[in-house]
């Protein structure tokens, strides 16, 4: 049987850039990364999510960030070019990108956004990211996908709380 490729990954396979598409189960309850970490056996700083953000000077744009860790708003306004940001709601997600919660993905949303992954990313040999849909991962060289997404390492992750 042949799986059924995202448009992330034809995306991928235009681009000739190696990954691997990783099925989950999906608990439409708990799309948190750290169930998406838990199900896939891996530790929760390679699963990424996908945020999108709207900056008051240059519109949405796309952080990416480990899976257990929170973006910086300041920082994130800061690193886009930005004075405010904030994240978008909900309910506009699906509009803006083309993909649904739990779904979202970076590479192939309905419009090139700014993209800025966490600063570490680029040190780990593999992450995972949303392939565009809810119960499949993309298993990537994060070098790739800042690549694919023309993305920007920067500092956006909030410090932890001591």
């Amino acid at each position: 049987m042949k799986e059924k490729k995202t448009n992330a990954a034809r995306i991928l396979d235009r681009e000739k850039m190696a990954y691997e598409l990783i099925p989950y189960p999906v608990d439409p309850d708990d799309l948190a990364a750290t169930h998406v970490a838990e199900a896939l056996g891996e530790p929760i700083e390679r699963v990424y999510k996908t945020l999108v953000l709207h900056g008051d000077r240059t519109g949405y744009f796309v952080c990416i960030l480990a899976g257990d860790r929170e973006v910086d708003l300041k920082k994130a306004a800061k690193a886009s070019g930005n004075k405010k940001a904030e994240m978008i709601p909900m309910k506009d997600l699906q509009n803006v990108t083309g993909y649904i919660r739990g779904g979202c993905t970076a590479i192939g949303m309905k419009k090139p956004f700014p993209v800025y992954v966490s600063a570490e990313m680029p040190d780990w040999d593999y992450v995972y990211v949303s392939a565009g849909q809810r119960g499949l991962q993309l298993k990537l060289d994060p070098k790739d996908l800042i690549r694919v997404a023309r993305a920007t390492p920067a500092d956006i992750i909030a410090d932890r709380e001591a």
